[in-house]
């Protein structure tokens, strides 16, 4: 089997999918790799290293397609909405594609690879149990994200985040907050405290507060009860509009006395909920800063300009995209990871093994056979479902 790694595409993306170091792994399961010139060169990794490493570097984005078994990439098709699409004449019937490819987001997106008759695999689709940990593509990004929020917020922040007794007087820590405590979250949480502030959370899953606590932050909790508040998976679940309601209503003073505030709350496949109103913002001190981490998403703070930083009612907003890939070496260090467990999960002694009774080949899984084979994609944009999945079913 050849593995193919193209150069990322979409603009201002600095991550590659595979490492020079995750070679190896590859090569004892029986993998070849052909890598684009210049895939990893933003990501710090040079072609030369690459070569060392046992793959074979091709100066054409078409010749990498070309020989490729299977592609794998950071953004495919779908998550890559600006020149992804320019990638679709070059995929061959059967090939298969590994990576971050954001099935909920359009219909389209999924049935264009179905037509092409590829072999899709989508990386947000890994199930959240302690086996498919390493393969877990999404939580690996969203550590990179929580960690980036806080160093952009202590950036844009007029203040100094630890406390400090100086000659000149005794600073106070900077108060920052995380709505939502998943990965990304607790990640923040940890980087905050590690900074000095003084942190505190607040999460709709009252089961996140050991783990708040745990790393030396504050449990808010309000006279409020969610429903069901999360999935199977692990997940948050979306709420009605009157919980909505009365969570920001109790929100906004929490919220005005912290100089930092950091949003995080996301659902899969609908629109982040607004947790951070414009009339919150007016009640923040000027100068204060909200990172809003679900910016593409909608947005968790009313005001957030998706992709921007802001300023409204004196307070800096920063909805910024992407901000795994403003660590690329690392980032792309353990998304290779995660990408090199799965592929050997996949092939065994260089022969794909598509066994679909394995719940991570199922669940991520996304196209095959020129269909859109997934149950839970198939279900959530309302499409029939096939008739082996029906038949299962009896």
């Amino acid at each position: 089997m050849i593995v193919g790694v193209p150069r990322e595409s979409f603009p201002g993306e600095r991550r590659v999918a595979l490492v020079p170091g995750a070679l190896a792994v590859l090569t004892k399961a029986g993998m070849e790799v052909v890598v684009e010139a210049g895939a990893g060169t933003e990501a710090g990794y040079s072609d030369a290293e690459y070569v060392a490493k046992g793959a074979r570097v091709v100066p054409q984005r078409s010749e990498v397609f070309r020989a490729a078994d299977i592609i794998v990439q950071v953004l495919g098709h779908g998550a890559n909405d600006k020149t992804g699409s320019a990638d679709l004449p070059l995929f061959h019937r059967d090939q298969i594609l590994v990576g971050f490819l954001r099935p909920m987001g359009s219909v389209e997106s999924i049935t264009d690879l179905a037509a092409r008759g590829v072999i899709s695999f989508s990386v947000e689709l890994v199930p959240r149990t302690t086996r498919a940990q390493s393969m877990d593509a999404l939580s690996s990004m969203s550590t990179i994200a929580g960690y980036k929020a806080v160093l952009v917020a202590a950036d844009a922040l007029p203040k100094l985040f630890p406390m400090m007794t100086t000659a000149a007087g005794t600073i106070t820590p900077a108060r920052v907050l995380i709505l939502g405590v998943g990965v990304a979250g607790l990640q923040a949480i940890a980087t905050a405290r590690r900074l000095g502030a003084v942190v505190s959370a607040y999460d709709l899953r009252p089961a996140v507060k050991e783990q708040v606590q745990s790393l030396g932050a504050r449990f808010v909790e309000l006279a409020i009860e969610a429903k069901d508040a999360q999935d199977a998976r692990g997940y948050a679940t979306a709420q009605d509009e009157s919980f909505y309601r009365r969570q920001r209503e109790l929100l906004g003073k929490v919220i005005a006395e912290h100089d930092v505030v950091i949003t995080t709350a996301v659902i899969p496949g609908k629109k982040a909920p607004t947790l951070v109103t414009a009339e919150m913002v007016a009640g923040m001190a000027p100068g204060s800063v909200i990172v809003d981490l679900a910016a593409e998403r909608g947005g968790n703070c009313e005001l957030t300009h998706v992709g921007e930083k802001a300023i409204e009612r004196d307070v800096t907003i920063i909805g910024w995209l992407n901000l795994a890939s403003s660590v690329p070496y690392h980032a792309s260090q353990m998304y290779a990871r995660n990408l090199t467990t799965f592929l050997t999960l996949l092939v065994k002694e260089g022969k794909l093994q598509l066994n679909l009774k394995d719940d991570i080949v199922r669940e991520t899984l996304v196209t095959q056979g020129g269909e859109v084979v997934n149950a839970r994609l198939r279900e959530f944009f309302s499409m029939p479902a096939l008739a082996v999945q029906e038949e299962a079913q009896r």
